[in-house]
């Protein structure tokens, strides 16, 4: 019974140390300083370029419908101003 109880506050211990070790201050630094850069850099998130990409689909879909519209009304007109000279 009493192995558990050591194991348990070594554990309680060692974390202990852990949280209060320069390490943990270290990895709080070098988050921030990440961060900053990051920052600093011209990124997006993965949703903002997902939504981009979405749109650009959109828009080039759109292109395509309206250059069909484009090449209909001028072969419409083509063939008014061919019927008109007759």
């Amino acid at each position: 019974m009493a192995a558990p109880r050591l194991l348990d506050e070594l554990g309680s211990k060692l974390s202990e140390l852990a949280a209060n070790s320069p390490a943990r201050d270290i990895e709080k630094n070098v988050r921030a300083l990440l961060s900053s850069g990051f920052s600093r850099l011209d990124l997006v998130t993965r949703e903002e370029f997902e939504v981009q990409g979405a749109l650009l689909e959109r828009a080039q879909e759109k292109i395509a419908e309206l250059e069909k519209r484009v090449a209909t009304l001028e072969a419409a007109a083509a063939s008014a101003s061919t019927g008109d000279s007759d």
